[in-house]
């Protein structure tokens, strides 16, 4: 079930709503952990085993490190981390990339691995690194230990950010587990912005995805020219981004409506100047998980070059491979590393030396140019598309024209929506004005998304295979 489906927004949301604001206070954790299973299990349920082990594993480590902490044995504690750690990664590699390692070992004559054939679990990328975020910050004294197993999977297992992020540290979210507020005010804001998501996603990402899909088709009829390539890259450029930003928008907005409150995952991505500032823009969330429990682990900055290159390298080959059990992923993940290597080191300054709106146009081209890359999982595919982008083929067609002129608007919309610019206009308003036209504004949103999910059958959701 993804949250812009019909049978989310009118059936399972509203029953959830009204089942948690009729429920005492002391049983809303257990009604929000059942209502999460059915949520998961509404797809694929024979993967709920999955979850429960995961949740049983973290919380009994968590519970282990704990008690050796308090009697001073910092070994055992230590154990009890690597235990789970290992047990997390291993439950990842199994259903993401055991296929992976199987074909890959097959292509170069090794067999001794079969391929399995298994479905990848829902939200497992993201639950397996909360979960064992939860015990290195239990470890760290970052973080109290959960006692309450009911509570420890409501964390573990929340429908809002479960498929989709924002990745949420325990220590982050454990006291409103625990104790969080309720009131009005809060859930009408968590509305409006549940319904900014949901017309991101509905209105603008999966009208523009079309453009992208007729760009494939192009390149495998050999009808692709170098305009109609990077219209297509952009086009993917732009689905991405209101799709991922709206579901974590309505992930966000779901979750004031039950009293917690998620992290911001994007902050306008597309202005930033420089690739390093992109990244610390885009899936926040991400960034900031690998930077915390991977490359502080890993040394940071430690003294010399050669070590900080090869920290960085580590982290952004674990980035791609994270996305996708596919080579296109880990050259998506390396070919960020090599820009943000040259900023670091050879282009800073030079960078620094030009006008912002060039400083810009650079970071879309990089930023884009690996949307491509990250699209395609066939190598032989992205190649011959870029080879294509790159002049290897005609330039521009009539069939461009035709595009330019259909998806005209929408790309002006797209731009303006990346920029932020509504909301900066929205908040010049005065606040009775916005108070007046806030609930007209979110009815017609919701209905005009309504009306698209009626009428059309083209509804992916991008993120939904990591």
């Amino acid at each position: 079930m993804v949250f812009s489906s019909l049978y989310f927004l009118f059936l399972y949301l509203p029953i959830v709503l009204f089942l948690y604001y009729i429920t005492p206070l002391k049983w809303r954790n257990l009604l929000l952990l059942l209502v999460n299973l059915v949520f998961y299990a509404w797809g694929e349920p024979v993967y709920i085993l999955i979850m429960f082990l995961s949740i049983g594993i973290d919380y009994t480590h968590g519970m282990l490190v704990e008690k050796y902490k308090r009697r001073g044995n910092d070994r055992g504690a230590r154990w009890a981390v690597a235990s789970s750690v290992i047990f997390n990664l291993a439950l990842l590699f199994f259903f993401k990339y055991w296929d992976f390692v199987a074909g890959s070992l097959q292509a170069i004559g090794f067999s001794f691995m079969p391929k399995l054939g298994l479905s990848l679990p829902i939200g497992i990328s993201f639950y397996t690194f909360q979960t064992m975020s939860y015990t290195i910050d239990v470890y760290r004294d970052d973080a109290k230990v959960q006692r309450s197993l009911v509570n420890f999977g409501t964390f573990v297992t929340l429908f809002p950010q479960l498929i989709a992020g924002p990745i949420i540290k325990y220590k982050d979210l454990g006291d409103q587990i625990d104790h969080r507020t309720h009131s009005p005010e809060q859930f009408a804001s968590g509305v409006q912005i549940f319904v900014v998501g949901l017309a991101k996603k509905v209105l603008l990402a999966n009208s523009i995805g079309a453009l992208w899909d007729a760009e494939l088709a192009a390149q495998s009829a050999g009808m692709l020219t170098a305009l109609g390539g990077w219209l297509g890259i952009a086009a993917y450029g732009f689905q991405i981004y209101f799709d991922f930003s709206g579901y974590s928008d309505m992930a966000i907005g779901m979750g004031r409506m039950l009293g917690f409150h998620f992290p911001e995952n994007f902050a306008r991505p597309y202005t930033a100047a420089s690739v390093t500032e992109f990244w610390r823009r885009w899936h926040i969330s991400l960034t900031t998980w690998f930077r915390e429990y991977l490359y502080i682990p890993l040394g940071g900055r430690p003294r010399g070059t050669a070590r900080t290159v090869r920290n960085i390298f580590i982290v952004w080959l674990c980035t791609g491979f994270w996305h996708g059990a596919s080579w296109n992923f880990i050259l998506w993940g390396l070919h960020f590393f090599l820009w943000l290597m040259l900023e670091k080191y050879l282009l800073k300054d030079f960078l620094q030396r030009l006008p912002r709106w060039l400083r810009h146009a650079y970071t879309l081209l990089v930023v884009f140019a690996g949307w491509g890359i990250f699209a395609m999982e066939d190598l032989s595919v992205c190649g011959g598309y870029f080879r294509v982008c790159f002049g290897g083929g005609a330039l521009w067609s009539a069939v461009d024209g035709y595009y330019l002129r259909t998806y005209a608007v929408l790309l002006v919309l797209l731009t303006v929506g990346s920029a932020n610019t509504v909301k900066a206009v929205w908040e010049r308003l005065p606040e009775r004005a916005r108070e007046a036209l806030a609930p007209v504004l979110m009815l017609a949103g919701l209905v005009l998304c309504t009306a698209y999910l009626v009428d059309g059958s083209y509804n992916p959701f991008l993120y939904f295979r990591f």
